[in-house]
C-alpha cells in the first residue's frame, strides 16, 4: 500500500523532528536575548528588541524563510569569500540556514512570552533575592527563573507545536525530504493523493498529541507545591 515509501516516511519524520527541535532551541536563545533587550534600561536595546518582534511577527513566515535562503545566505557566503574566510564556491548548509531562520522567527514569539513572564513576577521577589545577596546566576537559576518558566510554559508549549508545523515550510525550498515533501512526491508518483496526504496529516497529529502529553506533564510538575484556590 505504501509503495516502498515506508522508509522514506520514517526518515521524513526524523528529519521533521530534528529540524523542529533544533529550531526551537535556537528560538529559545533568540527569545532570551530579545526579552533581555526589551526589558533593558537602555533605549537602543529596547528599540532593537521592538523592531525584531514587530518585523518578524508582521511578515509571513514563508517570506522570511525564502529571504534567509535566497538572499541572506548567499550574501553572507559571498561576503565571507570576498574577505578570504572561505573558498569562492562555499555555501551554507541548507539545514543550518533552515533551523536558524525558523529559530529566528520563533524567537520573536518567545521574546514576548518571556517578557510577559518576567513582568508577571512580583517586584518583591527580585528585591528579596537582592537583599539576600544572591548572585545573578543564583537569583535567576533558583528564584526568578523557575517562576518565569511556570508562567511561560503553556505559551512556550504552543510555540513548540507551531515549530513542528513550521518545519513543513522547508519543503518549499526543495533541499529536504521531510514528511510533507515525501508525501507530496509519493502522491505525485502514485496518484494516491488521499492516502499519502492523510499519512502526512497523521504524522503531524501524532507528533502533536505526544507533545501535548509531555507538555501537560511538565506544566503539572512546574506547579508542584503551589496552593491553587
Amino acid at each position: 500500500m505504501m509503495g516502498g515509501y515506508g522508509g522514506q516516511f520514517l526518515a521524513g519524520i526524523l528529519l521533521t523532528l530534528e529540524i523542529s527541535v533544533c529550531s526551537y532551541l535556537i528560538g529559545l536563545i533568540f527569545g532570551v536575548l530579545g526579552a533581555a533587550a526589551k526589558l533593558a534600561p537602555w533605549r537602543v536595546l529596547r528599540v532593537l528588541g521592538n523592531l525584531y518582534t514587530i518585523i518578524v511577527r508582521a511578515l509571513p513566515e514563508l517570506l522570511l524563510l525564502l529571504i534567509a535562503f535566497y538572499v541572506l545566505a548567499g550574501a553572507l557566503s559571498g561576503l565571507a569569500a570576498s574577505v578570504g574566510l572561505v573558498k569562492s564556491d562555499f555555501s551554507f548548509s541548507p539545514f543550518l540556514v533552515a533551523v536558524i531562520a525558523l529559530g529566528f522567527i520563533q524567537g520573536a514569539y518567545v521574546t514576548e512570552i518571556l517578557r510577559a513572564g518576567v513582568l508577571a513576577l512580583p517586584r518583591g521577589q527580585s528585591d528579596a533575592a537582592l537583599a539576600l545577596g544572591l548572585s545573578f546566576p543564583v537569583r535567576w537559576g533558583r528564584v526568578l527563573g523557575p517562576q518565569v518558566l511556570r508562567h511561560a510554559l503553556p505559551a512556550l508549549g504552543n510555540v513548540w507545536l507551531n515549530a513542528t508545523k513550521d518545519s513543513s515550510l522547508i519543503s518549499i525550498v526543495g533541499a529536504f525530504a521531510d514528511v510533507l515533501k515525501v508525501s507530496s512526491l509519493a502522491a505525485a508518483a502514485t496518484k494516491q493523493y488521499i492516502l499519502f496526504y492523510a499519512l502526512a496529516a497523521l504524522c503531524f497529529l501524532l507528533i502533536s498529541v505526544v507533545s501535548m502529553w509531555i507538555l501537560n506533564a511538565l506544566h503539572i510538575r512546574s506547579r508542584r507545591g503551589l496552593h491553587i484556590a
